[in-house]
């Protein structure tokens, strides 16, 4: 029901938040709802469009609460499953915001999964045009704005990184280099996929990445990266 309205406390159980904490930031006007007759509603839409613009700004901790609250145990999903050879470029054929997107989305159709690429592609780009999926620290994570369940087969990811960075829209004004495409089938997925990349794309697992040779190396990266983040604490 991706267009239910939640009440403060279902809100607050959504995303893994202590109500406290969301009716003051609610007053403060920094959370994506509305008072309907003196007590704060949020769109479940909109609270998915919230935390795909302002997960990249949660902490570690808050990140792994995220993901237990889309439910499962941190540990049950990993987006590395996600991630064939064949969906993995280390020297994507792109310089413009156009061309990544398009090549992306060919990337995708290598992999033997995709249905619909002119859906895939056109999803991405309305995404774009509507926010910037660009981050700081030269990384972007295209995706479509609500989750496809029809484009491909199974919900994938796609990795990509350009030998020269392109400009992409990242609030730190710097270039884009990796590229994450992220097509899932269902919304809570979609955010788990998002909060997980988070929390695997630090600054040294950045820099690695810019730095690996190959297809194998980029892929054997991200699956270690996420065995320690999910290793029990």
């Amino acid at each position: 029901m991706p267009y239910q309205n939640m009440s403060l406390e279902n809100f607050a159980k959504h995303v893994g938040m202590d109500a406290r904490e969301v009716r003051r930031l609610a007053d403060r006007g920094e959370l994506p709802c509305e008072k309907v007759g003196g007590e704060w509603r949020f769109n479940r839409a909109r609270t998915t469009e919230w935390l795909q613009q302002t997960m990249h700004n949660f902490d570690h901790g808050r990140l792994v609460t995220l993901e237990r609250a889309m439910g499962g145990g941190v540990s049950d999903m990993l987006v590395t499953d996600l991630i064939g050879l064949a969906g993995v470029d280390p020297a994507l054929a792109a310089n413009t915001r156009g061309s990544v997107l398009r090549e992306l989305v060919n990337l995708a159709d290598r992999t033997g999964l995709l249905y619909d690429p002119k859906g895939l592609l056109t999803a991405l780009e309305q995404r774009e045009a509507m926010c910037s999926t660009a981050l700081p620290q030269g990384v972007a994570i295209p995706h479509p704005r609500q989750p496809m369940p029809y484009v491909s087969a199974e919900p994938l990811v796609c990795v990509a990184r350009l030998a020269r960075g392109i400009w992409f829209g990242s609030s730190d004004r710097q270039l884009s280099h990796l590229f994450f495409l992220i097509c899932c089938h269902e919304d809570r997925q979609h955010l788990r996929v998002l909060a997980r990349l988070m929390r695997i794309l630090d600054g040294d697992m950045i820099a690695r990445l810019l730095e690996a040779e190959t297809q194998n190396d980029i892929l054997e990266l991200l699956i270690t990266k996420e065995r320690e983040v999910t290793a029990p604490e």
